[in-house]
């Protein structure tokens, strides 16, 4: 049995009205992921034995996306909304028979680390529970967090309700506790709404808990981790210390980052050694890359695995489902979408290749496109290993190139091309000489004319 058996009651239940969005607040995202995603899968991290969100039901969506998420997740409705406390009571039902920690968790706080979760769980082991608090850098509209002589929690004090003295302190509330789960079922329906709001505040446990004897202790986190997310501009500070923890998680793994701020990842981004990426470039959802692999500036990549020793950009553009080779090249304004390319490919100016296996060692001229799409459906272009295909020529799909052949510049293939052979689709060239000159002369007298 666990030494710290652990449930996660996850509040995600509040309007975010100052996000001014159609889109419930919890579901907007940071590196590509939802913040109420972030939020469960570091519980998760904890192997909580039961998980419950808390929504309001305004906002079924926010439901529907938990479910997604994690099968197993209860979801319980707080309708009105009336405080922290009547939210976490709304999810009691979901812990029935449950005996441990609960870890109560804010899906607008994407930041907080499993490594500090648990923390505050070892810190609750023989308490009533345990509190994160983090030093502010302007304490404001927090609340405080009081400590007695022995530096367990005695109060948690709303900035408005604080003296002056306790305005000095600048040990903060994040909200974050674990609870002790008897002790939480014993507390919540001892709350009342005896303040200006009329709500049921989750903080006031900390009375109730001194009252019987018991006691919450603190741990401090980084005011980081705990940045609360209410509006577009929160958004985009979390964003930004999310980006910068992914950075130094990649340098520090042995990847290079010429610019690191200019450099945005997703959450899923894999990158492997000797890693060197440029300034500017943008890395989306499900991109593999392995090692000693090159991305050049100014790329947007997404959906894609590029193999050791690849080099990408710079301009590069991969979609979903492009599967770069060992040493194979990318080059400038090139776009690939559900493409393979084998080892040594080459595809280095300004082309398109969609829905396309080229393989090992093949080389693309400047200009060629894979016409994949016939305004109804999506066909496949075949480049064998060794071919050569001539700047500005167009593939018209479904159509296969044979391993070695080669297509001449500016040639329009409908047919497939035999291996070793040599396929020129163009009008032939035809010179009319003199018809340059006679044009110019004719032009010109027409125009002295008209004077």
């Amino acid at each position: 049995m666990d030494a710290h058996p652990v449930a996660a009651v996850i509040l995600a239940a509040g309007h975010g009205t100052r996000m001014k969005s159609e889109k419930p607040k919890v579901l907007h995202e940071i590196g590509g992921r939802a913040m109420l995603a972030h939020v469960m899968e570091t519980a998760d991290a904890l192997a909580p034995q039961r998980m419950a969100v808390v929504i309001g039901d305004h906002a079924p969506s926010v439901g529907e996306a938990a479910k997604a998420i994690r099968g197993d997740v209860s979801i319980a409705v707080q309708a009105p909304p009336r405080g922290t406390g009547d939210a976490v009571m709304k999810a009691l039902p979901a812990l029935e028979g449950f005996n441990g920690l609960v870890l109560i968790l804010y899906a607008d706080t994407p930041l907080i680390t499993a490594e500090t979760l648990q923390a505050l769980v070892d810190e609750s082991a023989g308490m009533a529970g345990a509190v994160l608090g983090f030093r502010a850098f302007d304490p404001g509209a927090y609340g405080r967090l009081v400590l007695d002589e022995e530096g367990a929690l005695h109060a948690i004090v709303e900035a408005k309700d604080a003296s002056l003295e306790q305005l000095e302190i600048d040990l903060c509330n994040s909200g974050v506790m674990a609870v002790d789960a008897a002790f939480l079922r014993e507390a919540l329906p001892k709350l009342t709404p005896n303040n200006a709001k009329n709500e049921y505040y989750l903080t006031d446990i900390i009375a109730i808990a001194r009252e019987s004897g018991r006691r919450f202790a603190v741990i401090e986190g980084d005011e980081d981790e705990v940045l609360g997310v209410n509006s577009r501009g929160e958004l985009a500070a979390a964003e930004a210390i999310f980006q910068d923890r992914l950075r130094i998680d990649a340098m520090d793994n042995g990847a290079t980052l010429i610019d690191p701020t200019s450099v945005y990842f997703s959450f899923d981004t894999k990158i492997g050694r000797d890693v060197v990426i440029e300034p500017n470039v943008y890395f989306g959802l499900g991109v593999t890359i392995a090692d000693g692999a090159e991305i050049k500036g100014f790329s947007h990549i997404e959906g894609a695995t590029i193999e050791a020793g690849a080099v990408i950009g710079p301009f590069a553009r991969l979609r979903p489902g492009a599967e770069i080779g060992e040493k194979a090249k990318i080059g400038n304004f090139v776009e690939v979408k559900k493409a393979k390319l084998g080892k040594g490919a080459k595809v280095n100016h300004l082309s398109y290749i969609g829905d396309a296996d080229v393989g090992a060692k093949a080389n693309i001229g400047a200009g060629t496109i894979t016409c994949n799409y016939d305004g109804y459906n999506k066909f496949r272009t075949e480049i064998g290993e060794g071919a050569f295909v001539g700047s500005n020529s167009s593939l018209v799909a479904p159509v296969k190139i044979g391993a070695g052949a080669y297509v001449g510049s500016g040639s329009v293939i409908t047919k497939d091309v035999e291996a070793d052979a040599l396929a020129v689709a163009r009008g032939r060239q035809a010179e009319i000489k003199g018809w340059a000159a006679r044009i110019r002369n004719a032009n010109a007298k027409k125009k002295d004319g008209a004077e």
